[in-house]
């Protein structure tokens, strides 16, 4: 397929600076997402300093992608309060410094690729054509810019999908099982890329129920039916539990915690949340 020509983008406002936060990075209290007798986040506390990379590790159906949408401001609380660079969510405008990965490919299938990332990127004040390149390169889809979305294989959109959530250098970034789909070489170098980003300031926050990339985290969150049963690096988890293994750690944590519950989840069986 012949690559259609790259459009010429035209200069707009760029966007608002990032607040000054003194404070953490990502913070929660007491939040709380119902859905009828569901507790898909049932009490959250964080407090996560800027400059790092947090992994939300727990199975399918803990409760991530609801803390995520809820820390983002996509989703209204049930109870409790959350702030993104010291400010309360939702706040329209404190999305110009926010990216977000969801777990679906938040892209438009009719658009090329090229079209898909200008958009989104325009919608921040981006239109810095080097940049936008740039993005391309690092997901491997600069040969495809003109290609529609919809002709792109599984693991491409993927790989769209993130490149327009970076595109316009946010200072927080979710991350939502970024890595499905990816080949194996692609996952070390988008982990490199993470890397990179918080060295530079950024704090990315990546949702995974795979532990083989737990290691790759500065500090881990282990959540389960809408708790975090546990936070700290890799190696004080597993000191913690006193064994070598992320899995074993995990499982530990959930044991410890379905203790305490067991009676109330006799009385009242808890339901799967998302």
């Amino acid at each position: 397929m012949a690559v259609a020509p790259i459009p010429e983008t035209r200069t707009t406002t760029s966007p608002p600076p990032t607040p000054a936060t003194p404070g953490p990075a990502v913070e929660a209290v007491a939040l709380r997402k119902d859905f009828g007798p569901i507790h898909a986040v049932d009490g959250i506390d964080l407090s996560l300093p800027s400059g790092r990379i947090y992994g939300l590790l727990g199975p399918n159906g803990s409760g991530k992608t609801t803390l995520i949408r809820l820390l983002t401001g996509l989703a209204s609380a049930t109870s409790g309060t959350a702030r993104v660079l010291g400010v309360q969510m939702p706040s329209r405008e404190n999305l110009a410094h926010i990216g977000y990965m969801t777990q679906s490919d938040g892209i438009y299938p009719e658009l090329s690729v090229w079209e898909n990332l200008s958009f989104f990127a325009a919608l921040y004040g981006q239109t810095d054509r080097a940049a936008l390149h740039r993005s391309l390169a690092l997901v491997e889809l600069d040969s495809r810019a003109g290609t529609p979305a919809q002709d792109l294989s599984g693991g491409m959109r993927r790989r769209l999908s993130m490149a327009c959530a970076l595109t316009h250098h946010p200072a927080v970034i979710f991350l939502d099982e970024p890595t499905v789909g990816v080949d194996p070489a692609l996952r070390v170098q988008f982990w490199d890329h993470f890397h990179r980003l918080a060295a530079d300031g950024a704090t990315l926050v990546v949702s995974s129920h795979v532990m083989d990339e737990a290691d790759r985290c500065d500090e881990l969150l282990f959540i389960r039916d809408g708790h975090v049963l546990a936070q700290g690096t890799p190696g004080e988890l597993r000191k913690r539990v006193g064994t070598d293994n992320l899995e074993t750690a995990f499982l530990s944590f959930a044991s410890q915690a379905a203790s305490p519950r067991a009676a109330e989840s006799a009385a009242s069986p808890r339901e799967t949340a998302r």
